[in-house]
C-alpha cells in the first residue's frame, strides 16, 4: 500500500520540534509498503496537493502530538486546524484517514468524532503497522488493540510490547528543516513513567512501567543522528533519570560509541549519586531541564512528587558543579495552592543560583489522571465537561491571575524569570539566533 504520514505540527514556540513519533510509525511498516512523510513545516498546501496527486496514497496517517499548548495565559487550541486539514484532505483524496499520537490518545473518542476520521490509534503508533497490513490483506481488524472506528469502540489497551524500530532516513525531505533551525533532533531512551504526579497523562499514554531501550541501541541511534549532521539532540523521555542506573548506562554508551555532540533532556530533581551529573557532562550533556513544579513542601506533597525542596537544591547544585546549564519548570495553581505556598516557592527560588525559571500558572485537566478525579469530586467539573477545549484546575486558595502577578512582582526586571514558554517574542529571538548558526534550545543565554 501507499502510505502517507503527515506531521501537521507547525508550532515553533519556543522552537520547532522534530516529529520523532512518525519515525517509529514508519518503522512499524513492512518493506512491502511505499511510505512518504509530509511535514507541514516545509510543505504548504500547494505542495501537499501536488504530493497527493503524484503519490496517490491509499492510507494517510495524521500525527496529533498536542491538543493545545497547555498555557492558560496564552492559549492555543489546535483541533480546529486539524478539522480543517481533514476536510481539505477529504476533498482531494480517497485515502483512508487515520489519526494517532500522544494528544489523540488522551482524548481519542472526542477527537475521532470531531475530526470525522476513518480510524484512530489509541496508544503507541506501532499499532498503525498492524492496521495497514490488515487493510491490505482484508483481514479482520477486531484483534488490533487500541483501534477506534465507527463500527467498534476501542478497548482499553496495554502499552506496546512489540518491536520498537525507528526509521530515520537522512534523505527525508523534512530532515534538513530541523538542521537549519537549530540543528536539533530527538532521541528516546525508554517509554513509560514510574512517577505518580497527579496531573500528568504520561502514564496513560505510555504506561506506568519503564520499557528500557538497550543503552548500546540508544547510543547507536544517537551516533546515527550525529553522522547525519545533527548538532544537538534532546532526549524526549518524560524524565531521563527516572531510572538512574539506565540513564548512567546510556551516558557511558554515548562515550563508548563516540557520540560527541551536545544534548539535553528532562530530569527530575530526585536524590542522585554525587557524581551523577559529572558522568552526564562527560557524556556530552549540556542542558538540564528540571521538572521542579514547586518549592513548597505542601505543594510537592499534593502533586505526589518523589522529592522535596532540599532534594531540588541538592540536584541543582550538583548540576551546576558539573558545569551544566540548568533550568527549572514550575507548575503552579494545583490543589492546595494558596498565597502562602506561592510565596514559599518564590522565596525559596532565591536559593537556586545561575539558572532560568519557567512558570506555568494553570494546570490543564486531563482524563485518566488523579487531578481529573479530584476535580470531579470537588465539583469543579462533571463527567460531561468537554475537556477537548482546555480546562484548567481552579484552586480555591488563589486564582491564576494573582499567582502570575506575584511572580511578575517578585521577578522585577530579571530576564531569567519567564511566565509560560516566552511567547512569540522569545520564539522570534530563538529563530534569529538559529539563523546565525547557534544550536540547541538557547535558554542558557538567559541565565543570571
Amino acid at each position: 500500500m501507499k502510505v502517507l504520514l503527515i506531521s501537521p505540527n507547525t508550532l515553533t514556540i519556543p522552537y520547532p520540534v522534530y516529529p520523532i513519533g512518525l519515525d517509529y510509525v514508519a518503522g512499524s511498516l513492512s518493506a512491502t509498503h511505499q511510505v512518504k512523510i509530509a511535514d507541514l513545516n516545509i510543505l504548504d498546501r500547494d505542495a501537499l496537493a501536488s504530493l497527493l496527486l503524484d503519490f496517490s496514497p491509499d492510507i494517510i496517517g495524521l500525527s496529533l502530538r498536542n491538543v493545545d499548548n497547555t498555557e492558560i495565559g496564552d492559549p492555543l487550541f489546535f483541533i480546529e486546524e486539524y478539522k480543517e486539514l481533514v476536510a481539505w484532505l477529504r476533498a482531494r483524496s480517497q485515502a483512508v484517514l487515520v489519526c494517532g499520537g500522544a494528544g489523540f490518545t488522551i482524548l481519542p473518542h472526542e477527537i475521532f468524532t470531531v475530526l470525522d476520521l476513518d480510524y484512530g490509534i489509541i496508544g503507541e503508533g506501532e499499532r498503525f503497522g498492524l492496521l495497514v497490513d490488515a487493510l491490505e490483506n482484508e483481514h479482520s481488524l477486531s484483534d488490533i488493540p487500541g483501534l477506534l472506528s465507527h463500527s467498534a469502540p476501542a478497548q482499553a489497551t496495554a502499552p506496546w510490547t512489540g518491536k520498537q524500530q525507528r526509521q530515520f532516513t537522512r534523505t527525508a525531505s523534512h530532515y534538513q528543516f530541523y538542521l537549519d533551525h537549530g540543528g536539533m533532533l530527538n532521541l528516546q531512551s525508554k517509554r513509560g513513567c514510574s512517577f505518580r504526579c497527579i496531573y500528568c497523562p504520561y502514564p496513560h499514554i505510555e504506561g506506568k512501567k519503564h520499557r528500557l531501550v538497550p543503552p548500546d541501541e540508544v547510543a547507536r541511534t544517537a551516533l546515527n543522528l550525529q553522522q547525519a549532521g545533527a548538532k544537538y539532540f534532546f532526549i524526549t523521555d518524560s524524565a531521563f533519570n527516572s531510572d538512574i542506573a539506565h540513564s548512567l548506562a546510556v551516558a557511558k554508551a554515548f562515550q563508548k560509541h563516540g557520540v560527541s555532540i551536545p544534548w539535553g533532556g528532562f530530569f527530575a530533581p530526585i536524590k542522585l549519586p554525587d557524581d551523577y551529573f559529572k558522568t552526564m557532562h562527560d557524556a556530552g550533556l549540556k542542558h538540564v531541564e528540571f521538572g521542579t513544579e514547586s518549592l513548597s513542601v505542601t505543594m510537592l506533597q499534593n502533586y505526589r512528587k518523589p522529592f522535596r525542596p532540599e532534594d531540588i537544591l541538592t540536584a541543582h547544585n550538583q548540576a551546576l558543579d558539573a558545569g551544566l546549564h540548568v533550568a527549572h519548570y514550575f507548575l503552579m495553581g494545583g490543589p492546595g495552592e494558596s498565597e502562602d505556598t506561592v510565596n514559599e516557592t518564590l522565596t525559596n527560588i532565591d536559593s537556586l543560583k545561575k539558572t532560568v525559571h519557567f512558570f506555568f500558572t494553570g494546570i490543564r485537566i486531563y482524563p485518566h489522571t488523579v487531578l481529573y478525579d479530584m476535580a470531579i469530586a470537588e465539583n469543579k467539573i462533571t463527567a460531561d465537561t468537554d475537556l477537548l477545549q482546555p480546562v484548567f484546575y481552579a484552586c480555591d486558595g488563589i486564582n491564576h491571575q494573582a499567582i502570575e502577578n506575584s511572580i511578575l512582582q517578585k521577578a522585577g526586571k530579571r530576564i531569567n524569570w519567564i511566565v509560560g514558554s516566552g511567547g512569540t517574542a522569545a520564539a522570534t529571538t530563538v529563530t534569529k539566533m538559529h539563523q546565525r548558526g547557534y544550536t540547541g534550545p538557547l535558554w542558557e543565554y538567559l541565565i543570571r
